[in-house]
């Protein structure tokens, strides 16, 4: 398929609006989609007649993350650099969408996982529907929550984003809303007259979309189950030091579904990526969003080679390529994977260039602040 059937693009007046066309990979993003999202993204920033951007995807998802199956298979070729490549160009459409000049309003309805986070979150206007399901499941892969999440997850209320990055726990559109990773809710039957109601904008003013978008926002209630009623204990657990403090501070709470639920979660993930993902977000909360995507470049590139842990590839075996969701985590234990080791991740591999984020210029001010 031509990466530009891939990337749907429609011309509306001042407006362009992409869709990600894979819907029978639930629109994961390839290499060539990623390439030409960033070509597109930088072309309307040039381009003065183009006003605003709208994002969104074809069928049931948004987007269910980045197309990881190519990557195991340069791996398994001794290509682990080639990987490589795709995370760069990925992190650096993160860091254009992060900075960019013009609004940029994604359409969330449907899943929206891992690198799915990545082309919307950073945008200033994300919507959820009903239809909504986000995620950030890498640590059940072997990876950690990447594309900037170690910037957007760690600016959460109180410590809810510790538990969805290390649980990969789903949250519905009204818990992105109440949560801050969405900005507006709107019922899926109202979408298509927002979308006519966004082409009249004609300004590149964010505030005109922003009127435009309050104006028909909803604010549904969150379900009696929704892990957001429980920011207290979550507050309580996740601000621990170290995963083995997090899951000691769970076990001594009072025992229910969602916390038996919650250590399940934990305990099935793979060890080393429970441990990168916490250092992760905890360096994250400190950095500006150029420095995350830059240290989770060089995290990123440790994981490809697979020099301190193969767990990526045995991850990406167990879930999604023989399905047999057993995976065999190397090292087994938390307590086997060292500080030691965890700190290998954050230096720069051997004969890897750092990440080389594009030049800004003329950032708004809601830009600067990431920086």
């Amino acid at each position: 398929m031509a990466s530009h059937s891939q990337v749907l693009e429609e011309e509306k007046s001042s407006v362009r609006i992409l869709t990600l066309n894979r819907p029978k990979q639930l629109n994961a993003l390839s290499f060539q989609m990623i390439s030409r999202l960033l070509q597109l993204f930088l072309a309307y920033e040039e381009d003065p007649s183009v006003k605003l951007v709208i994002l969104k995807g074809q069928g049931r998802a948004f987007c269910a993350g980045g197309d990881v199956s190519a990557v195991v298979r340069d791996i398994g070729q001794g290509n682990w650099r080639l990987g490589a490549k795709f995370f760069a160009d990925e992190y650096m459409l993160n860091y254009v969408m992060a900075t960019y000049t013009k609004p940029q309003v994604s359409i969330l309805n449907g899943i929206v996982m891992g690198g799915g986070a990545g082309v919307s979150v950073h945008g200033p206007f994300r919507i959820a529907t009903e239809n909504t399901v986000f995620a950030m499941p890498e640590t059940v892969l072997g990876l950690f929550p990447d594309v900037g999440a170690s910037y957007f997850l760690s600016r959460l209320p109180g410590f809810f984003g510790e538990y969805v990055c290390l649980t990969g726990a789903r949250l519905d559109g009204a818990d992105m809303l109440a949560c801050g990773l969405a900005t507006h809710y709107l019922p899926s039957t109202r979408l298509t007259a927002l979308e006519a109601e966004l082409c009249r904008v004609d300004s590149s003013d964010p505030t005109l979309v922003s009127a435009i978008l309050d104006a028909c926002t909803q604010n549904p209630h969150l379900k009696q189950q929704s892990a957001y009623h429980r920011l207290d204990v979550i507050d309580r657990c996740f601000s621990g030091r170290t995963v083995e403090e997090i899951i000691a501070a769970l076990e001594r709470e009072a025992s229910d579904d969602w916390i038996s639920t919650t250590i399940r979660a934990l305990k099935k993930a793979s060890p080393a990526s429970l441990k990168i993902s916490l250092r992760s977000i905890r360096e994250g909360r400190l950095q500006g969003v150029g420095q995350c995507l830059s240290r989770e470049y060089r995290m990123v590139c440790h994981v490809l080679k697979g020099d301190i842990s193969k767990d990526f590839v045995e991850g990406c075996r167990a879930i999604l390529i023989d399905k047999d969701k057993n995976p065999k985590w190397e090292p087994w234990r938390l307590e086997e994977m060292k500080d030691r080791m965890v700190e290998q991740y954050f230096k720069r591999v051997e004969e890897e260039e750092d990440l080389k984020l594009p030049a800004r210029k003329n950032l708004p001010a809601l830009a600067m602040a990431k920086l």
